[in-house]
């Protein structure tokens, strides 16, 4: 069965699951890269680059953090009522969260106040981000025809290189419009406030949805789980737990290839910042075509043969990071980006089909947000931390260590679940 033969249902379902990540991810990479170039000066008192620099890289955690709440708060909504009202609100959250840190002020004029609602409206970020998507994954999958579960499952993950490519173009183009005192004065905020117009899109969207045929069949099936985090736990702990850490690689590669690298790039190497912005801007096509590729794959063989193959590329990128990166060449750095993000489509594009096909539907959306999300915590919540921290007194070395470690995380939890794909 073809993709045409759904007509326009599947054109819309497909839209709607890359529309609306995309806009989520747009919010949560315009955070990343400015938190990279400006909120260390911005929202934190002055000492060392460095030091700033870690505070900034410390609020990104917040969000993590926010996120299985988030994916508890909105799981057990979307496996009870359904899917789409929950990734309605989802996205307002986040969107609203986004907006309102344009009009942030710095800590020059609120003093200690100013981080303090900057993590406020992180955790909101995480939050919605949390519920975003472990439902645009069922939105797609629980509509695919037979057969097609792992392409259709690559269309909410193919909203993470067009958000990406969306942010980092546009400070990209503030970069080159404006110079370094505007940037910094207020031009950071404009794509922070461009983001309402895209909620805008994403919810237009989305209201025109009806509910997936999985749930609907769920619930007449039998009635809705009343609590779907304490059945998760109960009936379904195993696929739970190492669902979950097998999202690890997916997590700390793309981290460490973005925002650690971004940093680094522009304080220690020295190179301008839309430089390397053009650099991971040309680099993230690479994601893209490690998604569709993993996609095609996943249906040819299984989702979970997919992810242990992109372990094993982390495994590798983990060892070339110091050689490549500190070659002293962009085109190098450009080189391992390439690479690195091939990789995370590997890592990251079977887990819309992986993750939804662990768990029945009853609390499908609970068991896929919960481990996405934890997962991310694991692998992706503190790694910009870690190693900003580690980079300072080791170099790269140590950082391509820390990532080859995360990926064979996941290939260790991806062993017991060979049975338990749905």
């Amino acid at each position: 069965m073809s993709v045409k033969s759904g007509a326009p249902s599947a054109r819309r379902v497909l839209g709607a699951s890359l529309v609306g990540t995309a806009v989520e991810f747009y919010d949560f990479y315009i955070y990343a890269t400015a938190a990279s170039l400006v909120f260390g000066p911005m929202f934190f008192p002055a000492a060392s680059p460095a030091m700033q620099l870690l505070s900034s890289y410390a609020t990104m955690a917040v969000a993590f953090f926010a996120r299985p709440l988030g994916a508890i708060v909105f799981g057990h909504f979307g496996d009870r009522i359904g899917r789409k009202s929950t990734l309605v609100a989802s996205l307002l959250m986040m969107g609203g969260s986004t907006v309102a840190i344009s009009f942030l002020p710095s800590y020059e004029q609120a003093g200690w106040f100013a981080p303090a609602l900057l993590c406020l409206l992180r955790f909101g970020q995480g939050f919605g981000l949390g519920g975003e998507w472990g439902g645009a994954a069922l939105l797609a999958v629980e509509n695919a025809p037979p057969g097609w579960r792992a392409r259709y499952g690559m269309f909410p993950q193919l909203g993470a290189p067009v958000g990406f490519i969306a942010a980092n173009g546009l400070f990209l183009i503030l970069g080159v419009l404006l110079t370094p005192e505007q940037f910094l004065a207020w031009g950071w905020r404009l794509p922070f406030l461009g983001s309402a117009l895209l909620v805008a899109v994403g919810l237009w969207v989305r209201l025109k949805l009806t509910e997936t045929p999985a749930f609907a069949k769920a619930v007449a099936e039998e009635k809705p789980s009343e609590v779907p985090l304490a059945e998760l736990f109960k009936r379904h702990l195993v696929p739970t737990v190492a669902g979950t850490f097998a999202v690890v690689a997916c997590f700390a590669v793309f981290y460490i290839a973005t925002a650690f690298a971004l940093g680094y790039g522009t304080t220690v190497l020295n190179y301008g910042r839309e430089a390397f912005l053009g650099v991971q801007l040309g680099a993230i096509g690479f994601m893209a075509l490690g998604i569709v590729l993993a996609g095609w794959w996943s249906d040819a063989s299984t989702p979970r043969r997919v992810l242990i193959f992109g372990c094993f590329m982390a495994v590798a990128v983990g060892a070339l990071m110091a050689p490549m990166m500190t070659n002293g060449t962009l085109l190098s750095c450009w080189a391992f980006l390439s690479l690195a993000l091939l990789t995370m489509g590997f890592v990251y594009g079977p887990l819309g089909a992986f993750l939804p096909g662990l768990f029945p539907a009853r609390v499908r959306y609970t068991g896929s947000s919960m481990a996405f999300n934890v997962g991310g915590i694991i692998g992706g919540g503190l790694t910009p931390v870690i190693a900003q921290a580690i980079s300072t007194t080791g170099g790269l070395v140590p950082v391509g260590v820390y990532l080859g470690v995360a990926a064979l995380i996941s290939l260790v939890a991806l062993m017991p679940l060979k049975h338990q794909q749905a």
